[in-house]
């Protein structure tokens, strides 16, 4: 049967000849059907659903072999599914031609089902992406993103005029292509510094900021390209036409369409059938986006892209479309697409090379290293430093996902020729290869957490103001800090000086936000993510006037990536303690109330990072310990609150009497120093060197604070000890003494669950222990060599 079909954005027809079976083989009999029927006039394969199904079967397992050599160079595993496709295409692997070439419909079936993902990964890029940060972006990213589209364009089109003289400078076809070389994509960009764990570093905000500015540079230069195109082929009057229908569409979209999709969440309540309804809506949006772009005269493929801008994103919307549709799509649908992009890739067509070709191909090796030299040189200028600026260099010149599908989608509407295609992903897969592995090399974040300065709370003078960062990640957390914070002996003479930091785990957006609530950066009316925990901080800064100085900070960001905003944080602000809380909470009678594994992995990151000293609050069984704004100490309230400290030597515990001597000067705080010294040294490891400053630093607290001593001979007697005392006192501090061993803790360390809070931290929080106290353990900075 011939067809004669429109390619996208032209005027021309083209025929080619496509063979249909009537009636069309979808779902087979079944297996025991076919090896029954004598005739054997059908094979298993001959029905499309189970072909597909052993063809998606065949991508994943070849992907995930594929991924498992591979990911340990920091491939994304974007790389390995376009090598699977490739890999296909080689003769004899995979049995190709019976797998595949059973009838002409097999590619295009599978074509369907991954262009259907394509669509979604579009549409969910746009949700992600906040177009109003492009406006807020620094000069220094917005001239990278400007100038690393439009230099490589500049670029390319002078080589092509290079190689053909007799045609105009921005001929119409050449000039579509230099764009899809020369673009940025800011979901390819955002999916490779998220692979490389570098999102929320220095590089990574840069990168992304530049990328969203030239993502929307090559949005507009695409479409301005199309009308080029266009004016080429059918004349100027049918361009101004598309013209004022792309008007007409963009005025609708944002005076009509986003004012309410917002008005919708705003007024429909939070009942999970209403916010069903809301999710239904958007995804037929969605599905009708696709003819209604095409009746404004714009490419089907920037329906659901614009779709996705136009839908808030964030919470509450935004973040449910990303939860449910995001697994789906990027663990089924897209694996689907790039692979069989890989797998339209005819290795045979380079027999047959035009001078076309060569000299597209040249244009486009020119633009890459024009874009990288561009990144690099404008790296250099902001005086980034030089592994940095390669590092930034090589992520704007990175492709993905984005570009192979911009290269199907030019194939097959025959834009561009089989060799040319070929070529395409030949090269978009050795950069996606290459890129990855050199960033990783020449960027490492956490060498700026390389401190060779004493940041802890022993080198900090009495009178000193003291620096402490708290972390927050729900509201339990407020009081518990503040609490501690109450006494630690708030005086003129020794001040404290307070970063609240809340962490917000990033959802339904692409891009981290870092918001300074004293100057209100990056925030919109619509951002509320810290309003409870700044009025409460805000609260507690009043009662200690002239006292306490106070900065609120609220970092939404992945939580695989929180400790970075941290440890950047404690670093800008010269922050001498950190105060974690712990990922488990108790209810009254021990039974456990809430529990984040995410919150354990972020504590473990700090821990192993830090710039400074680190304690990790294990908060009580009942709620409040202490009062939250507690009068000032009077002789009535003298005593009222008792703290011990467990000290067996080592740095830990150092840094822990350190903190105690601080609030010992609070005069309604009993403070007991309990020293657990073992009746047989041997097997004792700690050096004299730790010895004689642990003698140094008892002797210096021996007068001034209740001093107790306690023989223990093993870890058994340690805990039996332990829970003689615990109802005496409300708060614990002890010294992590991580891969420390002692007698006195011989045996507890089989039975320690979290290494993280050291093994007394972990003996003192288990519920073998009833009682109502809370638990801070500390751990002194690290010297780490560079």
């Amino acid at each position: 049967m011939a067809l004669r079909n429109l390619a996208p954005n032209s005027s021309y027809w083209y025929t080619g000849e496509v063979c249909l079976k009537f009636p069309p083989k979808i779902v087979s009999p079944g297996l025991p059907a076919l090896l029954l029927d004598k005739r054997r006039k059908s094979d298993f394969i001959d029905y499309s659903a189970p072909r597909l199904q052993l063809q998606t079967i065949l991508f994943y397992v070849l992907t995930q072999a594929t991924h498992m050599l591979l990911k340990n160079l920091g491939l994304p595993l974007f790389v390995s599914q376009i090598l699977a496709g490739l890999i296909l295409r080689i003769p004899n692997v995979g049995n190709y031609q019976y797998l595949f070439n059973r009838s002409d419909d097999s590619i295009l079936v599978l074509g369907a089902v991954g262009g259907l993902g394509y669509l979604f990964f579009l549409f969910l890029s746009g949700v992600k992406m906040d177009v109003s940060l492009t406006f807020k972006s620094g000069k220094k990213a917005v001239y990278i993103g400007f100038l690393t589209v439009l230099v490589p364009l500049l670029a390319c089109l002078i080589t092509n005029k290079v190689f053909h003289p007799e045609d105009y400078f921005f001929n119409t076809n050449k000039f579509f292509l230099a764009v899809s070389y020369a673009g940025t994509s800011f979901p390819v960009i955002h999916n490779l510094l998220s692979e490389l764990k570098i999102l929320n570093s220095e590089l990574g905000r840069l990168g992304l900021s530049a990328a969203l500015v030239g993502d929307m540079v090559t949005l507009v230069l695409t479409i301005f390209s199309l009308w080029m195109k266009e004016h080429g082929e059918i004349g100027t009057k049918r361009v101004l036409q598309d013209v004022g229908w792309v008007i007409l569409f963009l005025a609708v979209v944002v005076f009509v369409l986003r004012p309410g999709i917002k008005w919708m969440v705003k007024h429909i309540p939070e009942t999970s059938q209403k916010k069903d309804i809301c999710f239904y809506l958007v995804i037929l949006a969605f599905m009708l986006s696709p003819p209604i772009t095409k009746q404004f005269h714009l490419h089907a493929k920037f329906g659901p892209f614009i779709l996705g801008l136009v839908v808030p994103d964030g919470p509450p919307l935004g973040s449910a479309l990303v939860e449910k549709l995001d697994p789906i799509i990027s663990g089924f649908f897209l694996p689907i697409f790039a692979t069989t992009c890989g797998i339209r890739v005819d290795p045979s067509s380079f027999k047959k090379i035009s001078t076309f070709l060569i000299n597209q191909s040249i244009g486009a090796v020119v633009t890459v290293v024009v874009k990288f030299g561009v990144s690099l040189a404008l790296a250099m200028f902001c005086k980034m430093p030089m592994r940095d600026s390669l590092a930034l260099a090589f992520v704007m010149i990175s492709k993905g996902i984005v570009e192979i599908g911009y290269y199907s989608s030019m194939s097959d509407s025959m834009v561009i020729s089989k060799p040319h295609y070929a070529f395409l992903i030949y090269m978009s897969t050795l950069i996606a290869i290459i890129v990855p592995i050199l960033v990783k090399w020449l960027y490492d974040p956490s060498r700026k957490y390389l401190c060779f300065q004493k940041r802890t709370i022993m080198n900090s003078k009495p009178n000193q103001e003291l620096r402490v960062l708290g972390c927050v990640h729900v509201p339990g957390n407020v009081n518990s800090i503040i609490n501690l914070l109450n006494v630690c002996c708030l005086t003129r003479e020794s001040s404290l000086a307070l970063d609240v930091l809340h962490l917000v785990k990033l959802s339904g957006r692409a891009t981290p936000l870092f918001i300074a609530h004293e100057k209100q950066e990056l925030m919109t009316s619509d951002d509320s993510y810290s309003e409870n925990v700044v009025i409460a901080f805000k609260q507690f800064e009043r009662h200690n006037a002239e006292v306490v100085s106070l900065n609120v900070f609220t970092a939404v960001s992945p939580p695989n990536l929180m400790y970075e905003d941290i440890c950047n944080l404690a670093i800008e602000h010269s922050t001498c303690f950190i105060l974690l809380p712990f990922h488990r909470r108790w209810y009254i009678d021990g039974s456990i109330e809430s529990e984040d594994q995410t919150i354990r992995s972020l504590n473990c990151n700090i821990l192993e990072t830090t710039p400074c000293s680190v304690g990790i609050l294990v908060e009580g069984r009942r709620k409040v310990w202490f009062s939250t704004f507690r009068d000032p100490p009077s002789s009535q309230s003298y005593s009222s609150y008792n703290i011990a400290v467990i000290f067996m030597g080592g740095k830990d515990d150092r840094e822990a009497l350190a903190l105690a001597k601080r609030i010992s000067q609070d005069e309604s705080v009993s403070l007991t120093v309990i020293h657990l010294k073992a009746k047989n040294s041997i097997g004792a490891i700690l050096a004299e060197s730790d010895r004689a400053l642990d003698d140094e630093m008892l002797s210096g607290i021996k007068g001034s604070m209740r001093y107790l001593e306690e023989q223990v001979s093993d870890g058994p007697e340690t805990s039996n000890f332990l829970r003689s005392i615990v109802e005496d006192y409300q708060l614990f501090i002890v010294g992590r003494r991580y891969k420390c061993e002692d007698p006195q803790t011989s045996g507890l360390e089989l039975w320690c669950e979290f290494e993280e809070i050291g093994i007394i931290g972990d003996l003192l929080s288990s519920t073998d222990f009833i009682a109502n106290y809370s638990v801070l353990i500390v751990q002194q900075q690290h010297q780490r060599n560079s």
